[in-house]
């Protein structure tokens, strides 16, 4: 399988998983295009099995093929595009928390997405109003209006998907208001998660806060109040390709900051009790996840894409050599993360 260059993307300017791709690809200098979806430029290009978005177009036995996740995406082009604007830190228990960070992102940030987007009057109308039209804007407004209409009803018919309801909702936006406190005060001493170059994380990150601190007009108010460094940063990480990395810009085993630990212990307080039921909830064919997280009851459906996380995590934690196991063991007691890897 080889990668066109440039690499075709197929995306959406509302899609936090798009905007983290792309920011890859700008930070790494890979030359790439990028296509609305819905606009004539996507037409005729290869589907994939399941259309989620963004999609990468490479050739495979000589035809174009369509492939989705971002996370493997940005591994690959890792291996097809090697350069020294590297996003996964050389320390293999380094580029490992990086891991657990883009996933927290990835699946728990964006509960958080898509909890402010179609829970709150505001941001309905925003969205419905906006989201059509970067696709549509020359239909009719009668059409348009017709299509914000039933794509808003789709949207939050679907909030249990990522488990918002009435009774997780505040726990959701306490949840993300401690992480913009604690992102708050890494980001007086760092310019990234993990020193002054950005890692994979920093980017899952990234792609959930384009609308959470910059597009939604409750997080963003949220947002704005508890952390302005955060908002900023935001837009910083939008265009990285100006950013000149060194190899020692990455942090060091022996100097992992209190405010790293303290985003650790975040992770680790809401993440993996529901990552944990979700997979007991998987492997005996429940209809419902049910798990305590920060003395609420959280219930949702059971979500078999989170389920093969987890196991992605317990693979890269058990393929670490002893020693980088040891530490990261270390590292991670006591803040809830060692739960996801006990035997």
């Amino acid at each position: 399988m080889s990668t066109p260059s440039p690499l075709p993307i197929v995306g959406a300017v509302g899609s936090p998983y798009t905007r983290k791709l792309r920011a890859v690809c700008r930070y790494r200098r890979l030359p790439h295009v990028f296509i609305q979806n819905g606009q004539r430029e996507s037409r005729g290009l290869p589907k994939p099995r399941v259309e989620l978005l963004p999609q990468l177009i490479v050739e495979e036995d000589g035809e174009r093929k369509a492939i989705t996740d971002t996370t493997p995406i940005i591994r690959r082009l890792e291996e097809s595009h090697p350069n020294e604007r590297s996003v996964i830190p050389d320390d293999p228990a380094i580029a490992f928390l990086d891991a657990l960070v883009e996933d927290y992102g990835d699946e728990w940030i964006t509960k958080a997405m898509f909890h402010y987007r179609w829970a709150h009057a505001a941001d309905v109308e925003k969205a419905g109003t906006i989201l059509p039209r970067w696709s549509m804007s020359q239909q009719p407004d009668e059409r348009l209006e017709e299509t914000s209409r039933i794509f808003s009803k789709r949207q939050i018919d679907r909030l249990w998907v990522v488990g918002s309801n009435e009774k997780t909702g505040p726990l959701i936006e306490a949840s993300y208001e401690r992480f913009l406190l604690l992102m708050e005060d890494h980001l007086r001493g760092h310019r990234f998660v993990l020193g002054d170059r950005p890692g994979s994380g920093d980017f899952g990150l990234y792609g959930q806060l384009t609308q959470l601190a910059l597009f939604d007009p409750t997080p963003m108010a949220t947002t704005l109040r508890v952390s302005p460094r955060t908002y900023a940063w935001t837009e910083l990480v939008e265009d990285l390709s100006g950013l000149e990395p060194e190899s020692g810009d990455w942090l060091t085993r022996d100097a992992i900051p209190d405010t790293l630990r303290a985003l650790l212990t975040e992770i680790g307080r809401v993440y993996p009790p529901f990552l944990l039921a979700n997979a007991r909830a998987l492997a005996s064919g429940a209809e419902q996840v049910e798990c305590e997280i920060d003395g609420e009851t959280w219930t949702q459906k059971p979500f078999p894409y989170q389920g093969k996380c987890l196991a992605w995590l317990r693979r890269d934690y058990d393929a670490l050599s002893a020693g980088d196991r040891g530490w990261i063991d270390d590292t991670l007691a006591g803040t809830g993360l060692e739960r996801l890897f006990e035997a």
